[in-house]
């Protein structure tokens, strides 16, 4: 296996992703929920969970924990304080809200209440932070700090869990550390007791990082972020279409004072002229070079120019690059109709996506069981994400960097401040630079490099197709594109194609090359054909399980078939994300987000009508990633998949637990099913199953969400992770090609000349097909081992229902200046 450097799952996430090492961070949960406490009694078991390693029912018994979102909100806190609610019922503690930030701290009485599991409810899907946000002087003085210190000690809080940006953190470890000698005053000024100063000796403190901005170091994502790029892309891709029509420029300004994650991250998902940060300012002569590009863009057929500029974008001097200046550019030097569209706070605002909810759920989680296991000597720490990975970071280290980020900046250290941001930001960056910075050489390389998409379409696929044939160019290639997959290529249904044609295929749903499931065995006479006819050095198959099995065909005719010696690469794209050898695949962050905004509008209908059990089929096949992550995101009482096996008991388990659930105040239920977790128990048998059972309690209603599932706008983690793996992907084959040749021929006949590209927990990396072959069930079309089965306890614990973890392994402290550096190779 060779290892290149991470994918951030920006977008990740991904995160999912949205997405945390989702597959650590359920590891490292070190408790088994006892009975919940308040609402109603959970079911007996849900089917199959995995074995628990130690009973920890009274892990939270005589705790308390306190939850509060401070500094600028941000969309999935809400998901956090949910997690944090529900997991500390669930351990037997008692966990209470703290209302308007700070300054409720700060206030006491009715701004710290004590929360309950219904209390949460609905709350999964909002925006904002419905537990109140605020700017508070008062906590900046020690006089404020007695008071909070008094409010929690009088209700038995020594746990604080609190959800902002650095400065909110910075005032938490302030706190915490004050702690002991703010009782020993509370005390001589009987405020408190002595007993009481004593039950309440030390003070734990678990960060969690909310801010769109993404400018907290120790992170890849923050909580927020990945929903502003969504409401960001929105707004690009609407201005696109007028801009388009009217031939005019844009210049979009976003948010990011500091940093400029944003503002890059938009850049890459919609193919804008230049982009503007904080930490990497322009060149002092950028105006001819904006100028120069601007013109090259409609020169060559554009009829719009973006321009993507950072709120606190600077030159090389220090001084502002404000849009107006950009504007007032555009128009002098070239003529350009031209408009400035400033988002401003539109970008906290809206739904969370898929993978911030996720995000938030699973932060909220590790950041209970961290306050839980804490002890006098455990340093406050932030729970972060770190490529697809969990983490637990000290706090106060995390601050220090973001600080160290600026002061960089402000003394003009952009190289130093781009290192400090992250190897991820560093990624983005590069990439950003060579598709938008660098053109194709005068000078060919003489290689060409095919392009295909096999099997069904999915959102992002374009994005990477405009990445391969633009870094392909840009390394001096012939670049070809195949239509109609594997049948295209063995009819000769290639084309090539050029920098200009992919320009604005970054947002555009689906295949515009076309997709086909055809396996290629049938036709390796004809593709032979077609390689040696169009002179073919190398394939990029960007594909589902189709791509991978038509791979592994390709490499049996090389025996028979000289032609097909030639180094591929597949590039995973499915929304059913089941193909071995990567944690995520191009297209199942759409189908996710469409997934969890359908189940919002049902939950919402089912919360109106009261009484309602709403039960959703899913796609995937045989995998039961939508089905599961979408339950995660949308609330889901249950989410059945292939993978865990489930009978008629746990049906009937799944009907008393809703039961039980209209006694309470939500009086709703979410169902979700995977199409293909089992060919008996169908959608209709379990809609039919709960309807009779749920007679005179509730009633039920269901909804296939079919094809859907797979068309829409591909979302910016999407756009994304196409665009850097296009990039990746060329940038291997370009050089396995050199490895290969011999005498002006190419000649691949190695395991290793047939790559995966995939997102491995925090690196990307190429492996072997052929050694893929061992993870693979062939049979159902799905990797024999799956991480996101290790969230499937946490969607139960949050519905509720008492189930065991395993918790063989955990999340190890870590400090930021000793985590490991994997420097981004040359593209």
């Amino acid at each position: 296996m060779v290892t290149v450097p991470e994918l951030s799952p920006e977008t990740s996430r991904l995160l999912v992703s949205a997405a945390l090492s989702l597959a650590a961070i359920l590891l490292f949960l070190t408790f088994l929920p006892s009975a919940p406490r308040g609402g109603h009694p959970p079911a007996k078991k849900m089917a199959q969970t995995p074995p628990g390693h130690g009973h920890t029912e009274n892990l939270g018994a005589g705790k308390a924990i306190a939850v509060l979102t401070s500094g600028g909100d941000a969309q999935g806190m809400n998901a956090a304080v949910r997690a944090v609610v529900r997991v500390g019922i669930y351990t037997g503690a008692k966990v209470y809200f703290v209302h308007e930030g700070y300054q409720g701290l700060v206030d006491g009485g009715d701004n710290i209440k004590e929360a309950t599991w219904e209390s949460v409810s609905m709350m999964l899907q909002l925006g904002g932070t419905v537990i109140g946000s605020a700017r508070c002087q008062d906590f900046r003085t020690r006089e404020g700090r007695l008071k909070a210190a008094r409010n929690l000690v009088k209700r038995g809080i020594t746990n604080l869990c609190v959800i902002g940006g650095d400065g909110s953190l910075t005032g938490a470890d302030t706190f915490r550390a004050e702690w002991s000698s703010l009782l020993a005053e509370l005390v001589k000024v009987g405020g408190i007791t002595a007993e009481e100063a004593k039950k309440s000796s030390y003070l734990n403190i678990v960060g969690m990082v909310g801010s769109i901005d993404n400018d907290f170091c120790g992170t890849d994502m923050t909580i927020g972020t990945d929903s502003a790029l969504h409401r960001i892309m929105e707004i690009v891709d609407a201005i696109t279409t007028t801009a388009q029509s009217h031939q005019r420029t844009f210049v979009l300004e976003v948010m990011g004072r500091h940093c400029g994650y944003l503002a890059l991250i938009t850049a890459l998902a919609c193919g804008a002229d230049w982009v503007f940060i904080p930490e990497s300012p322009p060149e002092d002569d950028w105006e001819d070079h904006l100028c120069r590009r601007l013109t090259e863009t409609r020169v060559g057929g554009s009829r719009l120019n973006i321009i993507i500029v950072a709120e606190g974008a600077i030159d090389k001097h220090g001084k502002a690059i404000t849009s107006d200046d950009i504007k007032n550019l555009v128009v002098k030097r070239l003529g350009y109709d031209t408009r400035v569209t400033i988002l401003g706070h539109v970008q906290r605002g809206g739904t969370p996506s898929a993978f911030d909810r996720i995000l938030g759920s699973r932060m909220g989680v590790e950041a209970v069981m961290a306050l839980l296991e804490g002890t006098p000597d455990t340093p406050a720490c932030v729970v972060s994400l770190s490529g697809n990975q969990a983490v637990r970071l000290p706090l106060m280290e995390c601050v220090q960097v973001t600080k160290d980020v600026t002061t960089a900046m402000n003394e003009g250290r952009f190289d130093e401040a781009l290192k400090l941001r992250g190897r991820s930001f560093q990624n983005n960056w590069n990439v950003y630079k060579l598709l938008a910075h660098i053109r194709p050489p005068s000078t060919k390389s003489g290689y060409t490099l095919a392009v295909l998409n096999v099997g069904a379409p999915a959102a992002g696929m374009n994005a990477a197709v405009r990445s391969t044939v633009r870094i392909g160019l840009i390394h001096g290639h012939r670049m070809l594109a195949v239509h109609d997959g594997f049948e295209g290529l063995a009819y000769g249904k290639l084309e090539e194609i050029s920098w200009e044609r992919v320009g604005s295929w970054t947002g555009l749903g689906g295949s515009k090359l076309g997709t086909k499931r055809t396996l290629p065995k049938k036709y390796f006479e004809e593709i032979s054909a077609t390689i040696s006819n169009f002179g073919i050095h190398g394939l990029i198959i960007i594909g589902g399980f189709e791509a991978f099995t038509g791979s592994l065909e390709l490499m049996e005719g090389r025996a028979k078939y000289e032609e097909l010696c030639i180094p591929l690469c597949i590039i995973p794209a499915t929304v059913s994300n089941n193909v071995p050898g990567s944690d995520f695949s191009i297209g199942a962050d759409t189908a996710l987000n469409t997934i969890t905004t359908t189940c919002d509008r049902i939950k919402q209908s089912a919360a109106g009508t009261k009484r309602r059990v709403f039960i959703i089929e899913t796609m995937g096949g045989f995998c039961g990633y939508l089905a599961t992550m979408a339950g995660l995101a949308a609330g889901a009482d249950a989410a059945y998949i292939y993978e865990e096996h489930f009978n008629i008991h746990d049906l009937q388990v799944n009907v008393e637990h809703l039961t039980e659930k209209m006694k309470t105040t939500v009086k709703r239920g979410l169902v979700l099913r995977n199409e293909r977790c089992n060919e008996n128990y169908t959608t209709d048998f379990i809609y039919n199953l709960y309807s009779e059972e749920g007679k005179g309690i509730f009633d039920c209603r269901k909804n296939v969400l079919g094809h859907m599932q797979q068309g829409g706008t591909p979302t910016p983690f999407d756009r994304n992770f196409g665009t850097k793996m296009g990039a990746k992907a060329v940038a291997w084959i370009t050089g396995k090609i050199k490895e290969c040749s011999r005498h002006g021929r190419i000649f691949a006949n190695t395991a290793d000349s047939a790559c995966l590209l995939g997102m491995r927990k925090r690196s990307l990396v190429f492996q072997p097909i052929t050694d893929l072959k061992e993870q693979t069930d062939f049979e159902h079309r799905i990797p024999k081992e799956q991480w996101w089965l290790k969230l499937r306890p946490i969607l139960k614990i949050l519905a509720k229902y008492n189930i065991e973890l395993d918790t063989s392994e955990k999340a190890h402290l870590e400090h930021v200046t000793h985590k490991r550096i994997s420097l981004e190779s040359n593209i």
